[in-house]
């Protein structure tokens, strides 16, 4: 772990800091069994796979303590730390100690059950139906044992990061020539950013206005050890997981503290409030108000089968307990054959209209094997309904994209205050497209140095180490454009450090590293700015030894941050 300050942390007086009022709903995940990565962090679908299902809302103190009674100890593999008497502004720092073999087991053993209590839970991938029918088939969603330290400094500039980044995709959106042009070649080679692109050129061509625009947004970092850098790795403008998920590995990790943290010599109070779920909720009750038709729901777009649909329900369950917003779930297929779109651009579901389309779905060309799923998708951005997001705002979240923006002058073309273009600026790693010559060759050289990155969202499409120059030297032999469907990105090496990681009910140790997601949402009415503000935040801790980094991909587990 980090430094350990004695003071308390007062992030409760800070606005983007609001305390979660409710304890998170109950859910369950999977956790590996054997130290290689193929088992450990075995792929499926997308990091947005683990679920947790909602419950009624109740304090967040309820059952802290309750549960921590005698239990039995799950043994657990050797943890061991040691200790460093460094100090950082006079105060100890607690570099690393040995935890007492015993201590690990019960704090396992009582993670384990809080995780079942609180609903820290996705669908068991052995049990056949669990993506399908909710309740059947939970396991507890991966998570750390203990929050990965991290600088406080780091983390605040995370957070006033996302506003920026939420203005800049709501600008660049409004930019369809700056879309089309800059994606002009990724669209000669890709064909599922080429059905995309073709839906943006429908509306461009209709000339719909998108006068009430909702992003529920995901910005996520590494910090680079050489550099002592945040740098991002990419932003999510469509399906952003774990909003549920993610705050109740914050309370989970708060209460151990409460209860082992003065053994530990670790604060509860330096774990930031998250309030992640709550917002998102709040962002939809709003948008869903400026829509302004009281028997209208908010519909969620999801895949046929969803082992993370509990992090899901358990937003639609704050919206509808705390904002009285009733949400329907349908799979793009179901849409297609249900949907009716009324004169007035009214879009029915089952009969039902809708105010707000919420897609967790329809960021991968698996969730469209035919025609009928795309029907769906262009129906719905040929209606009134507000989209989160709308066809630009996705596509203002694709890889292209990003790594355009990082090109000299370009975010002057969309903000306009210099402060924020600079803060921006300072945290974007290197990215290159692959008609740089120089680069190529740097790449090809030195291959470990580079991520490839194709124009998916999900978990499990980057290209690595020795691959990297495999992919790039077969590009130069054949000669094709293929390559305009690749960026090429600076690798970010962040810190590595002892962390415990527990999977299917077992624990290991294993050198990990940590990546900072933090979320944003915004939303407008025309003129009339209504909701800019960081949301929460999502860690994601990953053995060192994986390239991939997604939780529901099978890659990663869930954490939090302890502040140092």
């Amino acid at each position: 772990m980090g430094a350990v300050h004695s003071s308390s942390l007062a992030l409760s007086t800070d606005p983007r800091f609001v305390p979660v009022t409710s304890t998170l709903p109950p859910c369950v995940s999977k956790v590996s069994k054997s130290k290689s990565n193929s088992s450990l962090f075995g792929r499926t679908r997308r990091e947005d796979k683990i679920l947790g299902p909602p419950v009624s809302i109740f304090t967040s103190t309820v059952a802290q303590n309750s549960i921590f009674s005698e239990s039995l100890p799950l043994k657990c593999a050797r943890f061991e730390m040691g200790t460093k008497n460094d100090e950082v502004a006079g105060k100890p720092t607690l570099g690393f100690v040995e935890i007492d073999q015993d201590l690990v087991d019960k704090m396992v053993y009582d993670a384990l059950v809080w995780s079942s209590l609180h609903g820290l839970v996705v669908g068991d991938r052995n049990v056949k139906i669990s993506g399908k029918v909710p309740g059947v088939g939970l396991v507890h969603a991966p998570f750390a044992l203990l929050p990965i330290s991290f600088p406080e400094s780091h983390f605040r500039e995370a957070c006033e990061l996302a506003p920026i980044f939420n203005e800049l995709v709501d600008r660049v959106s409004l930019d369809g020539k700056f879309l089309q042009y800059s994606l002009s070649r990724t669209k000669k080679v890709d064909a599922f950013t080429s059905r995309l692109l073709d839906i943006h050129s429908k509306m461009m061509e209709s000339n719909k206005k998108y006068e009430i625009r909702l992003g529920l947004h995901r910005s996520d970092y590494m910090l680079d050890e050489q550099t002592k850098s945040l740098l991002q790795i990419e932003l999510n403008t469509i399906s952003s997981s774990f909003p549920g998920l993610s705050c109740l590995v914050s309370e989970l990790h708060r209460s151990l503290l409460n209860h082992y943290g003065e053994t530990l010599g670790l604060d509860p109070r330096r774990i930031p409030a998250n309030a992640a779920v709550s917002r998102y909720a709040e962002a939809l009750a709003k948008a869903w108000i400026e829509f302004n038709n009281p028997k209208a729901a908010v519909l969620v777009v999801v895949q046929m089968e969803e082992r993370n649909m509990y992090d899901q329900h358990w937003l639609c369950s704050v919206l509808r307990e705390r904002h009285n917003v009733r949400s329907i779930r349908k799979t793009l297929a179901e849409i297609d054959a249900e949907a009716k779109l009324q004169p007035d651009g009214t879009l029915l579901v089952g009969g039902v209209p809708v105010a707000v389309i919420y897609f967790r779905a329809g960021y991968t060309p698996n969730d469209y094997p035919s025609e009928s799923e795309w029907r769906a998708r262009l129906l719905m951005e040929e209606s009134a309904a507000i989209k989160c997001p709308s066809i630009s705002y996705h596509l203002a979240g694709t890889k292209k994209i990003q790594q355009e923006l990082a090109k000299p002058n370009v975010l002057e073309r969309f903000l306009d205050n210099k402060e924020d273009i600079a803060k921006v600026r300072k945290c974007f790693a290197g990215l290159w497209s692959l008609e740089d010559p120089d680069i190529i060759g740097k790449a090809i050289e030195s291959p470990e140095l580079f991520v490839m990155k194709p124009q998916r969202e999900g978990g499990g499409n980057n290209i690595y180490d020795g691959n990297v120059r495999e992919t790039l030297l077969r590009l130069q032999r054949e000669g094709t454009e293929e390559d305009a469907a690749y960026i090429l990105m600076q690798r970010i090496f962040p810190t590595i450090s002892p962390t415990t990681l527990i999977r299917d009910g077992i624990c290991y140790k294993d050198h990990a590293v940590s990546e900072l997601g933090v979320y944003g949402a915004y939303l407008r009415n025309k003129e009339n700015l209504i909701v800019n503000e960081q949301c929460g935040y999502l860690m994601r801790t990953k053995t060192s030894s994986s390239n991939e980094g997604g939780v529901a991909a099978g890659f990663a587990v869930l954490d939090s941050l302890y502040l140092t």
